[in-house]
């Protein structure tokens, strides 16, 4: 049997959080499932070598550049041959558009399962991928995403980097794909100032490579904590994985290191500044923290000033020092 499932959303943090359903699609039918994604979803490299992942399908499609194989009429048509040639005998399409029930349709798919088109507006992304799993396949999923790991190059981070019994090994995702998204970097050095003063910390810095985070991270290290800093930026992603799984706490931005984070099996403080409360806490490894005064957080809520150095640092201190 050759499944197809759809999740065409793109980046990292979306491509985790639907984990648990795509591994569920695998499980319920003992048998590895083609994966189409977007490329800016790091899969080939997130779930490589995974048992419940037969391959990864690039959808090759940038709206913003009006490019890419399967973009625009012509490129649907170019997806339709695509999958068409692969003879896939179910799809699962976590999406909502007609566009893809016509794809999967014409690709020649015999049994199609898809979200209730029409229903994107406000769709929650937890609560829409658990009642189609459900729907579907009569399945309650846990919303935890679990990324696995090669356990070998674990270890050996842990023994090369990670010996020390004595220190806390923290990962701060400083970075973010939106202004409104990213805590002000001052309030992270506020943050280490605080924890430091408790216990020796290491910390290992996330951010991507453009000039705005770059400036993030050397501000970062031009303070006191320089010598007990690692900066993450220039590694390959998976190169940072072992280096996560073996910190003690991760506290980031809501950004694809704290969904990465939590998957991975890290306790994660996601500081939520002006995105959906559901993204920094559907994971049970999860602490949310919201901007002073807030009881929820939206789009819209613009609060990154509003986040408060101490509180990050009481819940980190509940967390990790006894």
């Amino acid at each position: 049997m050759k499944v197809l499932v759809i999740q065409n959303r793109m980046g990292i943090g979306d491509l985790v959080i639907f984990l648990p359903y795509i591994f569920c699609i695998s499980k319920t039918f003992n048998t590895p499932i083609s994966l189409l994604v977007r490329e800016n979803t790091k899969a080939r490299d997130l779930l490589k070598n995974n048992p419940h992942i037969s391959e990864i399908i690039i959808l090759d499609r940038d709206d913003k550049n009006k490019s890419g194989r399967h973009h625009c009429i012509s490129g649907t048509i170019n997806l339709i041959k695509d999958l068409r040639k692969k003879k896939f005998d179910k799809s699962f399409t976590f999406n909502s558009s007609a566009r893809y029930a016509l794809i999967t349709k014409l690709s020649g798919i015999k049994e199609r399962f898809q979200y209730p088109l029409g229903e994107k507006k406000n769709q929650n992304i937890i609560e829409a991928a658990k009642e189609f799993i459900d729907k579907s396949l009569e399945k309650k999923v846990d919303s935890t995403s679990v990324l696995p790991i090669d356990e070998k190059a674990v270890n050996e981070v842990k023994k090369k980097y990670f010996s020390s019994s004595d220190t806390l090994y923290i990962a701060l995702g400083v970075g973010g794909s939106g202004e409104t998204k990213r805590i002000p970097v001052e309030k992270f050095i506020q943050f280490m100032d605080l924890i430091s003063e408790q216990k020796k910390c290491i910390f290992y810095l996330a951010a991507g490579l453009n000039d705005i985070e770059q400036k993030i991270v050397d501000k970062i290290l031009a303070t006191k904590h320089k010598n007990n800093c690692v900066s993450l930026n220039k590694m390959k992603i998976v190169e940072t994985l072992p280096i996560l799984k073996n910190c003690n706490l991760c506290v980031s931005n809501d950004t694809s290191f704290s969904h990465i984070s939590a998957a991975l099996g890290i306790k994660t403080i996601t500081l939520l500044s002006d995105t959906p409360l559901l993204y920094g806490s559907y994971s049970s490894l999860m602490t949310p923290i919201l901007p002073e005064g807030e009881t929820n957080v939206t789009h819209d809520t613009l609060g990154k000033e509003k986040i408060n150095p101490q509180e990050i640092f009481l819940k980190a201190k509940e967390i990790l020092i006894h």
